[in-house]
């Protein structure tokens, strides 16, 4: 009998990327997207300062910033990491630097007179971006997470389990990029209600800019585990 290369609709079972419960796969990846944490704030907050397209290309360095991890985890260098007490540490501490600096940045933020958003320059597109890719590419604790997380819901004998983490990883990542819009959309009409000269702004990135230092300094004093 010839072996199936496509999903079967009955157990919904993949074989030509050596996955099974992609239904599954799909249901909890999008629970995992919509749990805030530091890309949601980082996000949220681009969106209220500057617009839905400042928070779209955050969403997309985010998503980037997931691929360097899902690539890792795919080829094994995930598997290094974990096990390596001093380059988990190193990356630990440069995440957590990097948050509590973005936090600190907000938290400086000064209240703005002007009814418009400044204007989006290339530069300033390209910071936003590599910001967001930064903010996910320095937590150490994301590859641990598809190293736990993935391998449940890839066949153990599969000859392609590298395929397998990469169709997982990648449709794990294009959830939690339109999740991501779709929260900058919603941000930036949020911002845009609350009017830019808004005393409120001022709160909302104080705020965000507290959550951050939080997250750093969480991040900092986390284990492996």
């Amino acid at each position: 009998m010839p072996t199936r290369t496509v999903c079967s609709r009955d157990d919904y079972h993949c074989p030509m990327f050596g996955t099974h419960d992609l239904v599954l796969f799909i249901v909890s990846g999008l629970l995992l997207n919509i749990t805030p944490g530091a890309d949601f704030l980082y996000i949220t907050t681009r969106s209220m300062a500057q617009g839905v397209i400042a928070g779209v290309w955050a969403a997309t360095g985010v998503a980037a910033g997931c691929i360097v991890y899902i690539v890792a985890a795919a080829v094994g260098l995930s598997a290094i990491l974990a096990a390596s007490s001093l380059a988990f540490a190193i990356i630990k501490w440069c995440g957590a630097a990097y948050l509590v600096y973005l936090g600190i940045s907000l938290l400086r933020t000064r209240h703005h007179t002007a009814t418009a958003k400044p204007a989006l320059t290339r530069d300033g597109i390209a910071r936003i971006f590599w910001q967001g890719f930064l903010t996910n590419a320095l937590n150490p604790k994301v590859a641990l997470f598809f190293l736990a997380f993935m391998p449940q819901f890839i066949d153990a004998t599969s000859p392609t389990k590298v395929a397998a983490f990469l169709f997982l990883g990648m449709l794990f990542n294009i959830n939690g990029l339109a999740w991501n819009v779709l929260v900058a959309w919603l941000a930036a009409r949020l911002s845009a209600r609350l009017g830019a000269a808004s005393r409120a702004t001022v709160w909302i990135n104080r705020t965000l800019g507290t959550f951050f230092v939080g997250l750093g300094v969480r991040l900092a004093l986390a284990g492996r585990d």
